[in-house]
């Protein structure tokens, strides 16, 4: 039988199998018209499947290509408008194209002929099949009688495929599949897969149903029971409401006095826990929510104390210096004294470590009267931790927000977020993203901790967090933040506070007074100098306690009358010095200079060095250096290749020299651009054969044209250069204004020499009787044989 061509009839959602005797209803207008035609001609149709049920009129795309060609039986017409008809399959094709679409679609069909292997594995695949469908019989009401019957009877392996595929529930797409499988071994083989998967399906459903009906049973079995117990309870004069537990709740709740919002649905909590027997597990998880509402701050809060005398006495007493902060202290006591109602703000003391960021809040606490809770955030990974878990888990719990409030008993306390910067994000889900809410006043009036499930209003908590760095705290987090940054000490303040704050602290703790022991400035400074090397006071504070100790003992063992620590006895104490000048060592040798580096413990001093040997001119940097510091080494170089003339640099050793650049401590990362200005002057150094002056320290970021950028941590930088013993300090001009936060006695130590451009640095970096600095006309002006490019660059 070759390419014919018949109407097509898209069904919907049925494939008809060869063979098959199966009801279909016509709705649609063209499947009626063609319907109708077939019934006067030879009522053969093509009865093909949509992909897509619910298009109204399908083309070619929207078929599948096997189609089954049928013999319609019989027609039925009904008042609705459809048409029903009875279609037996005949045999199986291929829709090869649609060759008419109106009034209704034909196409050509090519038929399929039938690959039926005969042998022992045909005889196992039909043994196979029938087991799985026997054992479906088995498992599900459903499966009708006629059909057990026909399988039985159906000897035909491709008709006993056919006639399952066609009346078992499985998917379009499956049937569409087993349709288009004209090899009949292939076919069973699928079938029995399909048949496998639904069984499956079956026993499942079957084990679920068993499950679900005998838990029905048991809560039939429990309500039945309560209903009995309450009978009996009327019965004795009891009430089960009358619970003393639930009333002392409630009567705490009450004396709360939260929001209208909380106490209703402490209510209806109330109303669960009375239905409830004492012995179940919801019982407890519900008693200890209500425990929590009750116990909540919801309207306690602590009175302020408005006196600025006095707040401004408890901090001078508790910090030195520190000016910004206090200021900023004063001036929100002063706004609260005008408007009761002010929502409180969110600092953020970002400084070294041991500069007092965390003491300074139990300051401020102590200047307002308020309640103090500090949270450390450090290393903290679980999203949960800030919103808390939900009550559906297993030992729920509030957030640290809600357990902080709780701490302090009030909802106006001073609330510490220590090392903000050191939050972690994971799977658990990211604890920063969960503070933007708590720390944002426009939005914390409304926090909502997963566990309460309530709103709570934070807007009166005062909220300070601490950072040791800003970079590693989200932008989004960073801009709801006030950040006030605490500067590290100079050695004076750093004398100063020890003698007044650090020493007494430490004579108390460690059972010595005043007339006990003294240690004269100059030891402190000593201390400073030869065994700390920090911005903050924590090192000087443990060396102290070292010096307290070994006097006690004294004291213990028998020895009278007062100590006073001299610095030469600070090495007796202490033991030998850990850190030395080591700038009279290192410099003094052309191609060495000094920079000056920020760290989040402080300022440091850095030295370059640069060294030069026979070779093509390649660079080689070393000393674990980053991206920024290697990129500035290449602008450094390009520049000097491109002022060589101006610099009295022979243009010739750059291509004969291969350049070694190194940054000592090489264990220790270090990045930035600000070493520009040092890797520079180290080159120049280098090539000319002369030494930098030994007290010289410069920092700056250097670009192609010579200009000298602005950096930052200028204080951290120059402090840690007058502990070195530097006397001069290159900076950047657009730095000026980072000067006037340097303290006097530091400015009187140091000479600050504003620089531009490199032609500002140069002169700078030798001795008077160098001869770059006998003519210094030679960095200022081009030779007068340059070439018009050439002085076009050097101009812009």
């Amino acid at each position: 039988m070759g390419v014919c061509r018949l109407p097509l009839l898209p069904l919907r959602a049925d494939v008809v199998f060869p063979q098959t005797v199966v009801p279909l209803v016509i709705n649609r207008p063209s499947g009626i018209r063609l319907i109708d035609d077939a019934m006067v001609g030879e009522r053969m149709v093509a009865l093909v499947c949509q992909l897509h049920p619910e298009t109204d009129t399908p083309g070619m795309d929207d078929l599948f290509p096997t189609v089954c060609v049928g013999l319609v039986r019989k027609m039925l017409k009904f008042p609705d408008g459809s048409t029903r008809i009875v279609c037996e399959g005949q045999y199986r094709a291929r829709l090869t194209g649609v060759v008419q679409t109106e009034p209704y679609l034909v196409g050509e069909v090519e038929p399929y002929e039938e690959i039926v292997e005969e042998g022992v594995e045909l005889d196992a695949l039909v043994h196979h099949v029938n087991r799985f469908f026997q054992r479906m019989v088995d498992q599900s009401q459903q499966i009708p009688e006629e059909l057990q019957v026909a399988a039985i009877n159906t000897r035909e392996p491709g008709r006993l495929a056919d006639l399952l595929a066609s009346s078992l529930p499985f998917t379009i797409e499956e049937k569409q599949s087993l349709l288009g499988e004209i090899n009949v071994r292939s076919r069973l083989e699928r079938l029995g897969q399909y048949l496998s998967r639904q069984l499956a399906v079956l026993e499942l459903s079957t084990k679920i149903q068993e499950q679900v009906g005998s838990e029905l049973t048991k809560a039939q079995r429990d309500h039945f029971l309560r209903q009995q117990l309450k009978a009996i309870q009327e019965e004795l004069g009891e009430n089960e409401n009358d619970n003393p537990e639930i009333h002392e709740l409630w009567e705490r709740i009450k004396k709360a006095n939260p929001p209208t919002e909380v106490q209703n649905e402490a209510q209806r909590e109330l109303e669960r826990l009375g239905g409830m027997h004492p012995s179940s597990a919801e019982y407890s998880i519900v008693r200890t929510y209500l425990d929590w509402l009750a116990i909540l701050p919801w309207s306690k809060s602590s009175r302020d104390r408005l006196d600025l005398r006095r707040a401004r006495k408890v901090l001078d007493a508790d910090h030195y210096n520190l000016e910004k902060i206090k200021e900023r202290i004063l001036e929100y006591l002063a706004v609260r004294k005008l408007k009761k109602d002010m929502k409180g703000p969110i600092l953020c003391l970002a400084g070294p470590p041991g500069t007092g960021k965390t003491s300074l809040g139990k300051s401020i606490a102590r200047a307002l009267g308020r309640e103090f809770v500090r949270v450390s955030l450090g290393g903290v990974h679980d999203e949960a931790e800030i919103r808390g878990h939900r009550r559906t888990y297993v030992a729920a719990l509030p957030g640290r927000i809600i357990q902080g409030i709780r701490k302090a008993a009030t909802n106006n306390p001073v609330f510490m977020l220590d090392e903000v910067d050191k939050l972690g994000a994971d799977f658990r889900g990211d604890p920063s993203a969960a503070l933007l809410e708590v720390l944002d006043p426009e939005q914390n009036s409304t926090f909502r901790d997963h566990y309460l499930d309530v709103d709570f209003d934070l807007s009166k908590v005062m909220f300070i967090a601490t950072a040791n760095m800003l970079e590693t705290i989200p932008s989004p987090l960073l801009d709801r933040l006030e950040v006030l940054q605490l500067p590290g000490y100079s050695e004076e303040e750093k004398t100063l506070i020890a003698q007044k704050y650090i020493i007494p602290k430490q004579l108390d703790l460690h059972g010595l007074g005043a007339p006990d022991l003294a240690i004269t400035d100059a030891a402190i400074r000593r201390i400073i100098a030869d065994y700390t090397r920090e911005a903050g006071l924590r090192n000087l504070e443990r060396e102290i306690a070292a010096i307290c100790r070994k006097v006690a003992r004294r004291r213990a063992e028998g020895q009278k009358g007062p100590i006073t620590i001299e610095p030469n006895q600070v090495a007796e104490l202490l033991g030998p010095s850990r850190f030395f000048r080591e700038l009279a060592d290192r410099t003094g040798t052309p191609g060495v200079a000094t920079g000056l580096a920020w760290t989040p413990t402080g300022g440091e001093i850095l030295f370059i060095e640069a060294s030069g040997m026979p070779g093509k001119g390649v660079l080689t940097l070393t000393g674990l250096l980053g991206e920024s510091m290697r990129e500035s080494a290449q602008a450094a170089l390009s520049y000097l290749r491109s002022h060589s003339q101006i610099l009295a640099l022979d243009t010739s050793r750059f291509h004969k020299t291969d350049l070694h650049i190194h940054v000592p401590a090489g264990a220790v990362p270090k990045d930035g651009p600000s070493a520009g200005v040092a890797i520079a002057a180290a080159l120049i150094s280098l090539f000319r054969g002369t030494p930098i002056q030994p007290n010289l320290a410069m920092t700056g970021e250097v670009t192609l044209t010579g200009r000298v950028l602005p950096v930052g941590g200028v204080r951290e930088k120059l402090l840690a250069a007058r502990r070195a013993g530097i006397q001069r300090v290159l900076l950047p001009r657009h730095n000026e204004k980072d000067l006037v936060e340097i303290p006097a006695e530091v400015k009187a130590d140091l000479s600050v020499h504003l620089v531009d451009t490199l032609d500002d640095v140069v002169p700078r970096l030798f001795t008077h009787d160098s001869k770059a600095d006998r003519h210094p006309r030679t960095l200022k002006k081009p030779a007068p044989r340059l070439r018009p490019a050439q002085r076009s660059q050097l101009e812009a």
